[in-house]
């Protein structure tokens, strides 16, 4: 089956760091971007157009954001935004204007796109609810746009099955740890 991006960031920005499946877990980390057709079949699903010879570069801006984003979802402060705005400088000297209320900029190809997309998200969201899965392994990134700001798990039915599952086991078999 082909892959079909899950887009459950609520920002474009956060749905391409989430092309990385079990990014804590080395044993099980899987970058459902790494070929051409991939990154062909997630920007479709976002809505932007991929650009020929992009794949590596989109690559490196993903880890840019996710190093400048993860802290925020801690509740940290970013501690290193230096490569970030390096990238903001140069995806807005490429840029031209998209809209002037408010203003905003069209990316010279995919990777300044999603340079400005990451930059539009630090700029315009609220990064207080700003989260990340709880999932020890997950690591995916969203917006918790709930109405109690109570959303822990990247999907109800993915992580969120996984932990409930993991709770009933040990309320059935205490002292047991998990299954194997």
């Amino acid at each position: 089956m082909a892959y079909q991006p899950e887009l459950i960031g609520g920002h474009v920005a956060l749905d391409l760091l989430n092309t990385i499946s079990w990014r804590l877990d080395p044993t099980r980390t899987i970058d459902r971007m790494a070929t051409p057709e991939a990154l062909d079949i997630w920007c479709s699903a976002v809505g932007l157009t991929a650009s020929l010879g992009v794949l590596e570069r989109v690559g490196a801006v993903r880890e840019v954001v996710y190093r400048a984003v993860l802290p925020i979802a801690r509740g940290l402060e970013p501690a290193d935004l230096e490569e970030l705005q390096q990238l903001l400088v140069g995806a807005l000297g490429r840029a031209t204007p998209r809209g002037v209320r408010p203003l905003d900029w069209l990316g010279a190809d995919l990777a300044d796109e999603l340079v400005l997309a990451a930059g539009r998200l630090m700029e315009r969201e609220d990064l207080g609810r700003l989260r990340e899965c709880q999932d020890s392994g997950c690591g995916w990134l969203f917006l918790d746009r709930s109405k109690n700001g109570s959303r822990r798990w990247c999907s109800s039915g993915d992580c969120g099955n996984r932990a409930r599952a993991k709770r009933h086991y040990e309320r059935l078999h205490p002292g047991t740890g998990r299954p194997s």
